[in-house]
Parts: C-alpha cells; structure tokens; sequence
C-alpha cells in the first residue's frame, strides 16, 4: 500500500504523528508538504495530493489542516477523490466499507493524536463492500463525469 500524505500548518503537527504511525506499519507514504509550521494557504498542498491519488500513483491519500474541513472540500473538486471528513472510527470505517473513500481528512486542532491513530489504522483496514454501494458510487461517477 502507497499513501500520499499532506498537511497545511494547521496539521503539521498531527502529520508528523500519522507518518511516525505509517513507518511503525512499514507503509510507504510520500509527504506533499507542507514540512513546517510556517502559514501556507491548504489547497496548495491538498490539490497536489489528491491528484496523485487520483492518477492512480497512490492507493490512498491523508489530508490534514486544522479542522479537516479545507483540505476535504479541496479534495472534493479532484475528479476520481471521495475524501471523507471523519473524527470518529465509525465514521472512518464506515466511508472505507460503503463509500469506498480514497482520502481521508482529519483536522490538527480537533482531535489529538492517539484517536488519530486510530481513525486511521481504522480506516487503512476497511474494505469497501461493494454491492449496492457499488451502484451509488457508479451514479456518482456519471454524474461527475457529466459535470466535466
């Protein structure tokens, strides 16, 4: 498994957290920045992170800025991305198992570092099921291909 991993100042910290938790799992990520606390503007770096997961060269994408909320609507706009916005293990399984998520977006200054690491080893686990959820995602598509 490849993750495209990215942060702007306000998630800086909780990135560096989440990459510490991807090397434990030995799983190869690559950092789109940004790689300090300085103030950068979110879409400069969840743009380029969602379409790398888009073109196919990672399996998944994790986006952080302060509250998640950016960095997920950013996301959103990249053809082929289901960011999903998750605070909860719930929520995180769930948009893997029924919305067949691609990106994951959390927020630095909403929630700390050891539910973080969970939400996302929750999230890196589930499987999408498929099914009928299979044929919702398929209307998404059409539409967003129609949109274009």
């Amino acid at each position: 498994m490849k993750i495209a991993i990215a942060s702007d100042h306000g998630g800086f910290e909780l990135k560096k957290e989440i990459i510490k938790l991807l090397e434990r799992k030995k799983i190869e990520y690559k950092d789109f920045g940004t790689f300090s606390a300085e103030p950068i503007d979110y879409p400069d770096v969840a743009i380029p992170c969602a379409e790398a997961v888009a073109r196919g060269e990672f399996d998944k994408g994790i986006i952080l800025c302060g509250t998640g909320i950016g960095v997920c609507i950013c996301a959103n706009k990249v053809k082929g991305i289901r960011a999903a916005l998750c605070h909860d293990t719930f929520s995180a399984r769930m948009s893997r198992m029924h919305n067949d998520a691609n990106v994951l977006t959390m927020g630095g200054r909403v929630i700390g570092p050891s539910l973080a690491a969970t939400i996302v080893e929750e999230w890196l686990d589930a499987e999408f099921e498929g099914g009928r959820h299979q044929r919702r995602l398929e209307k998404i598509s059409k539409y967003e291909n129609k949109a274009q």
